[in-house]
């Protein structure tokens, strides 16, 4: 799911940490959207990247 939503596989962090930090926010994301009852989490995505407010809605950060 992660590849095929956050298109993972043409991410260009390779070196270090990165990538498995990388993998760690997009689980976060996963879950997050899943905790919120969405059911189609490439939708979610979609509907969250629109506004940069979003995603710290959900988290419970505003």
């Amino acid at each position: 799911m992660r590849d095929r939503t956050f298109r993972e596989d043409d991410s260009k962090i390779r070196t270090g940490a990165l990538p498995r930090t990388m993998a760690s926010l997009r689980n976060l994301a996963i879950s997050v959207f899943r905790q919120n009852g969405k059911t189609n989490v490439a939708a979610a995505f979609r509907h969250t990247i629109r506004d940069y407010t979003r995603p710290l809605r959900a988290l419970g950060l505003t």
